[in-house]
């Protein structure tokens, strides 16, 4: 009769082993398997954080072989007091804000609208999201194309809504408009993502709480501000969250659409943290830079996850 391969296993243990194991508690066992995880974890994340922390107080520069001084915070006083920082600082806040605003305010009414039951709801679902299945490096050279003024779609679309000569303008090129089809592209690619997690809470609500209002004669626009709104907003939150953390850290598609340009327009903070560390190669400074930005994020996220809380214990 065949064994199973776990009395085979068993079987095969020499016996010195075997007295080892059966001596271990559950919790020695789980951590025997956890423990490679947990170690690779603190090299791959920690080190590289506590390593960084300790360039950022020296002048080290990666690309010259000199002795490296210890110049204590003089770093992150130069950055703080650097007019240019708190100007791509600005391009962030301007990308931040209007691709959350319209993600969320697309994302939700079209998760409300996929939520009614309708012929084709599945097709139609599988088309929205899309975009967020394609790579960024494809988007951005899709719409770089796109925003192309002579022979770019983008211009003849405005153009036949607006009136104006498609050469008339350029996206990509100008000052005004740049940042803005920076957020048109991010908006389009991950509005999808904004929509399911929206159209998870739509789905969660259960239909007795709509079907006890309506023996209430609650009117429709009751229903939607007093049950839908406060039942999705935890989701609501949690999109906001997800795409504020990583729009902060944007960078590859910008530097496909727009290389942080024209000048410094849409360089944001991610870009001129690049800059600094691999093509100016002040390491030192980049590490400051970057223990800023991760501070700054992960102060933010603390204390919206904490306002998060507080609005799924209600």
């Amino acid at each position: 009769m065949p064994q199973d391969p776990a009395t085979i296993a068993a079987s095969a243990t020499p016996p010195r082993v075997a007295r080892k194991i059966k001596g271990l508690s559950d919790r020695a066992i789980a951590w025997i398997f956890v423990g490679p995880t947990i170690f690779l974890l603190l090299a791959i994340n920690i080190f590289p954080l506590i390593w960084t922390i300790r360039l950022s107080f020296t002048n080290f520069k990666a690309n010259r072989n000199r002795e490296v001084e210890w110049i204590g915070t003089r770093n992150y006083e130069r950055i703080l007091t650097d007019s240019d920082i708190w100007l791509n600082m600005q391009a962030t806040a301007h990308f931040l804000f209007w691709t959350i605003f319209f993600q969320v305010l697309i994302g939700f009414t079209l998760a409300y609208l996929i939520n009614k039951k309708f012929k084709g709801n599945d097709l139609w679902t599988t088309i929205i999201v899309l975009p967020m299945m394609l790579s960024p490096a494809v988007v951005g050279n899709f719409w770089k194309f796109l925003y192309q003024p002579q022979i770019g779609l983008f211009n003849y679309i405005v153009a036949f809504f607006t009136g104006k000569d498609p050469s008339s303008f350029e996206m990509l090129g100008s000052v005004q408009l740049a940042p803005w089809s920076i957020v048109i592209v991010d908006t389009w690619m991950w509005t999808p993502f904004v929509m399911l997690i929206c159209l998870a809470g739509l789905r969660s609500i259960p239909d007795y709480i709509y079907e006890a209002a309506e023996v209430d004669r609650a009117s429709k626009l009751r229903q939607f501000f007093t049950i839908t709104i406060p039942m999705v907003l935890p989701f609501l939150m949690l999109a906001v969250l997800f795409r504020g953390i990583e729009n902060f850290k944007m960078f590859d598609l910008v530097v496909q659409l727009t290389g942080g340009g024209p000048g410094s327009t849409t360089e944001l903070t991610s870009i001129n943290l690049k800059r600094e560390a691999f093509e100016k190669w002040r390491t030192g400074y980049a590490s400051a830079y970057a223990i800023i930005l991760f501070v700054t994020v992960f102060g933010l996220a603390s204390i919206y996850v904490k306002a998060l809380n507080k609005v799924k214990e209600r």
